[in-house]
């Protein structure tokens, strides 16, 4: 019986890798929907390719537009996510949610309900709204498997019965393009220096976050909600390599770490296997770097943003989102040359140590709309400060 599933942002880099792996066993597996926002000539030729009779375009030009360019009656284009009732009208066996942004947060919402296990590569979600997710995620009986690389890999070592026994997790930064650059020439990077990755490639906005470590803030704040663990029993590590993803020391003495190629394939494929005896091809142990790991605590003057983590508050609150809307404001400020790298993160710091945004860290989110209406009001705020 064939494996039914849907991806949301099909035409993101973790959606084409996930068709690629599909595409090698394309008789396990029958695609039910596919979506984008404006890449809607890749989504066509996707639909096409797997056989798919439903898509969801959001960008309204490009939806316009996919109806000009495909005139055919063999596939149904949408252009939100109203009809998933029809379009799925039984639970799907598996989704990938990989919209990149906030705006992927309605849409993984959404289909919850319409699948028995989502696998989430949209960090806003759990950030930003994971008390949300997590009500529907258990109203709707969904298991729910996290894509990134950090945190399938806590997923990965953990099960219900050692999770009172967890001491310290350790989560792991390549430290991005900077981790080797004295911090007395951190004023002379430039945008093209913050996009050479050394390991992981990826889209321009995550390469800054990595590049800033601003992402480990983030990846801080999903493992705080995703495994339920204090702040306080979550470190950064740096580590140039992206080898070791994940450490977890338990209270019994035991330390276990996971480790793989800096490759999204491999939690991709294991959460699409899940629980699955599947082979990986050209999976092997790199010794050279097994006996290097050079793991080392962050630098925090170098990367100072690590330190918002102290200021975050206990539970999920409204104020992450704050975090995230300055940060995603600021980054393609930098990314359209109008800030610097050095001004990109003194205004980070800045802007959401605001009196007024800290009222936030008291409300616990209650809905998307309320999250979205936050960020509107967080961008209009930044704006009327002239930046």
């Amino acid at each position: 019986m064939n494996k039914k599933i849907a991806i949301l942002g099909s035409t993101s880099s973790i959606g084409k890798s996930l068709l690629n792996i599909i595409k090698k066993d394309k008789k396990k597996f029958k695609i039910e929907l596919l979506t984008a926002n404006t890449n809607y000539k890749d989504l066509i030729n996707q639909a096409k390719k797997f056989n798919v009779k439903n898509l969801v375009i959001t960008d309204h030009k490009s939806f316009e537009n996919s109806k000009k360019f495909y005139r055919g009656k063999k596939i149904n284009i949408f252009k939100n996510f109203d009809n998933l009732k029809s379009i799925l009208p039984t639970k799907v066996d598996y989704v990938m949610s990989a919209i990149s942004g906030i705006g992927g947060l309605l849409p993984t919402y959404k289909i919850i309900k319409h699948t028995k296990l989502i696998a989430i590569a949209n960090k806003e979600a759990i950030v930003c709204g994971w008390p949300i997710i997590k009500n529907e995620l258990k109203k709707n009986k969904t298991k729910f498997i996290p894509i990134d690389s950090e945190h399938f890999s806590i997923f990965s070592l953990l099960d219900d019965k050692n999770k009172n026994n967890i001491e310290k997790i350790y989560i792991t930064a390549s430290g991005g393009p900077f981790i080797n650059l004295p911090r007395n020439k951190f004023n002379k990077i430039k945008l093209s220096d913050a996009l050479k990755h050394p390991n992981w490639s990826m889209g321009k906005k995550i390469t800054i976050d990595s590049a800033t470590l601003m992402n480990k803030v983030f990846e801080v704040i999903e493992a705080k909600n995703i495994f339920n663990i204090d702040y306080k029993n979550i470190s950064i590590l740096t580590h140039p390599k992206s080898y070791v993803h994940a450490i977890i020391k338990f209270k019994n003495g035991l330390t276990k770490l996971l480790i793989h190629e800096p490759d999204m394939k491999i939690p991709i494929y294991n959460s699409i296997y899940y629980q699955t005896a599947k082979s990986l091809k050209n999976n092997y142990l790199d010794f050279n770097i097994l006996n290097n790991l050079n793991l080392k605590e962050v630098e925090e003057n170098k990367f100072p943003l690590v330190k918002l983590v102290n200021k975050l508050p206990k539970n999920s609150s409204l104020f992450e989102t704050v975090l995230i809307t300055v940060n995603d404001y600021l980054v393609y400020k930098f990314l359209d040359k109008k800030i610097n790298f050095q001004k990109l993160i003194k205004l980070i710091q800045r802007i959401s140590n605001l009196n007024e945004f800290q009222k936030f860290k008291k409300i616990k989110p209650k809905s998307v709309d309320q999250i979205y209406k936050l960020r509107n009001y967080v961008h209009l705020k930044i704006e009327s400060l002239g930046i």
